[in-house]
């Protein structure tokens, strides 16, 4: 393991200095007791204050509060089918012992530990994620997540039937993990990382899963694509059949940083960059990284604006979303290296006016995790920007990443961005993410929701693990910078699709889901699938799922696509490679190495 590069906070900018005059000195008195930082027009404004409480949506239990069962039931109660609410939950439980706990998790809602090791927090009880609000089906159950907490599953295996934007980190599971919901109905998810289940994982119907750098007791079957990198005890390489894709370990990784308690004073651990990294990143004790204190953030509360928060970053402070929706006129930008930007319980940001969301600068170290972007009615260029346009600094000793990070299209309302995300700056880790425009929910539509591309990557050395990108009305990604690296891509192409002369790309039937670039030498891909479903029209013909130039310093590993009961057809897997998909059954093309 490495050591974590120091975060420690800059300095506020200089205060001007004055002569030593009484005036001056009466001055330099209410400095003091007013202290000040410049802003962007050098003006004094007040100084920003860190820390604070964490707002109401934050409910923190200890094993003496009273009715635990009964406030975790209510928050499922407004959360379980609110799949486009305003609702936003984290529920933290504070180091010890919980018995008879059974937390069932609704949308927005995000459960944690707040110990150091997930030992720390133990439920005798299960954390659920079922479908019965869609009828078994859990191919909706998005926007959730467990972190950081030990179960003792009641029946020795513990239910999460989850689909995209989801997480399971650093969770310990004394038991079974069973990953499909009750009746085994469709399930499309999802990912693991930094977690340690002791028993089986039994995937049943779920369709492709992506767990890293995690320990599991076994694997009980794979259907389509089940991908795995730093897994001890993951079932051995076998694609095409079973369909299993395992790396031995993760190239570069570094885990989303989390609230703790250290005592009674809340703090952010940010765990240490690590390469070719195998298993978690406690089971030795206390992992490496740099612990924060929640003085040293600026604990960001719906209504806070874009001038707040950027005046907070520039003065020194990180930033803790609560759980809240938060419109902005101006992207928040990030300039200053090492910044942590952490958002509790799916804090979610909207652009207002065609603005750009979020925009990192090209510095090391920003940690940009746990936030969901959600497009406004007015078209934005882009959500989020990683690196101004020509980034070009050496960041390989300390990437910026982006965890859990999520962007959405639609579905809660009239949404449209050309693209979701750029990432412009080199070494950048883009771990665990859904793109997605929106498929269903209000504001759906071929140019109601008009987004043309989900991910743009144009910096070098950019890893992703764990890519979920869908339904984009050209590329869902492009990649035009060089040594990139995917580990795990799940795609379908977009729906609703009128005609054929709709998705038209020139001479080619259809938009790739994953083009590199005629000019890169060199890429890297394990363990990526495209389905279609073109419900509008089922005439549809893609000619791929996958474009590359043919060069030795491209490779893919185990491809595949998939026609949905037959709505659409692709002509091939990737360029003119691999057999057509064809009928109604949706069986898939696989291509087991290209070129």
């Amino acid at each position: 393991m490495q050591a974590a590069p120091t975060a420690t906070p800059a300095a506020p900018p200089g205060r001007r200095k004055k002569r030593l005059t009484v005036f001056a000195a009466a001055a330099a008195a209410l400095l003091m007791a007013f202290p000040a930082t410049q802003n962007a027009f050098g003006e004094d404004a007040p100084m920003i204050e860190g820390g604070g409480d964490l707002g109401p949506n934050v409910m923190v239990f200890d094993p003496s509060t009273p009715d635990i069962q009964g406030k975790v039931d209510e928050v499922f109660k407004k959360q379980e089918s609110a799949q486009f609410g305003e609702g936003r939950y984290a529920l933290m439980f504070k180091p010890g012992r919980y018995d008879n706990i059974n937390a069932q998790l609704g949308f927005y809602t995000s459960i944690a530990g707040l110990g150091l090791n997930p030992d720390d927090t133990t439920f005798n009880g299960d954390v659920t994620v079922d479908a019965g609000w869609f009828d078994g089906n859990a191919t909706q159950n998005f926007w959730r997540s467990a972190e950081n907490l030990a179960l003792n599953p009641v029946s020795g295996t513990n239910r999460w039937a989850v689909s995209q934007a989801a997480p399971f980190r650093r969770m310990h599971v004394k038991g079974g993990l069973n990953l499909a919901p009750d009746g085994y109905g469709w399930a499309s998810g999802g990912y693991i990382a930094d977690s340690k289940i002791d028993g089986k994982v039994a995937p049943y119907s779920q369709q492709q899963w992506y767990t890293r750098d995690s320990e599991v007791g076994g694997w009980e079957n794979a259907v389509w694509n089940m991908t795995f990198s730093g897994v001890e005890g993951a079932p051995a390489q076998s694609f095409p059949d079973p369909p299993y894709t395992t790396l031995d370990s993760t190239p570069v990784s570094r885990e989303k940083p989390f609230l703790y308690l250290d005592g009674e004073e809340y703090k952010v651990f940010v765990p240490a960059k690590r390469t070719d990294s195998r298993g978690t990143t406690w089971a030795d004790g206390t992992p490496e990284g740099e612990s924060l204190p929640l003085d040293d953030f600026y604990v960001v509360k719906p209504g806070a604006t874009a001038d707040t928060i950027n005046a907070a970053v520039e003065q020194g402070l990180h930033l803790l979303f609560t759980p809240g929706i938060y419109h902005v006129d101006k992207p928040i930008e990030i300039n200053r290296a090492d910044t942590v930007a952490l958002g509790l319980g799916y804090a979610t940001i909207i652009p207002d006016g065609g603005t750009t969301a979020v925009k990192v600068g090209d510095v090391d170290g920003v940690k940009l995790a746990g936030l969901l972007v959600d497009a406004g009615p007015e078209n934005s260029e882009t959500l989020i920007e990683v690196g101004p346009e020509g980034s070009s600094a050496d960041h390989s000793e300390n990437p910026t990443s982006l965890q859990d990070v999520f962007v959405r299209i639609g579905g809660a309302g009239p949404g449209k961005a050309t693209t979701s995300i750029v990432v412009n700056s080199n070494d950048t880790i883009i771990d665990h993410t859904w793109i997605w425009r929106a498929d269903h929910g209000d504001g759906v539509g071929w140019e109601t929701n008009r987004a043309d591309y989900g991910l743009t990557v144009n910096g070098d050395d950019v890893l992703a693990t764990g890519l979920f990108v869908e339904h984009f009305n050209k590329y869902d990604v492009q990649w035009n910078g060089e040594n990139g690296r995917t580990i795990f891509f799940q795609n379908e192409k977009a729906y609703d699709a009128p005609n054929q002369e709709a998705i038209q790309n020139g001479d080619t039937k259809g938009y790739a889901a994953y083009k590199v670039a005629d000019s890169v030498e060199k890429h890297e891909g394990w363990g990526m699938g495209s389905y279609c479903f073109y419900n509008v029209d089922p005439t549809i013909r893609q000619h791929h799922g996958f474009q590359a130039p043919v060069k030795d310093g491209v490779k893919f590993h185990h491809l595949l696509v998939v026609s949905l009961g037959g709505k659409g057809q692709y002509e091939h897997v990737i360029n003119d490679t691999g057999s057509p998909t064809s009928g109604e059954d949706t069986i898939p093309s696989q291509v087991v190495s290209f070129p």
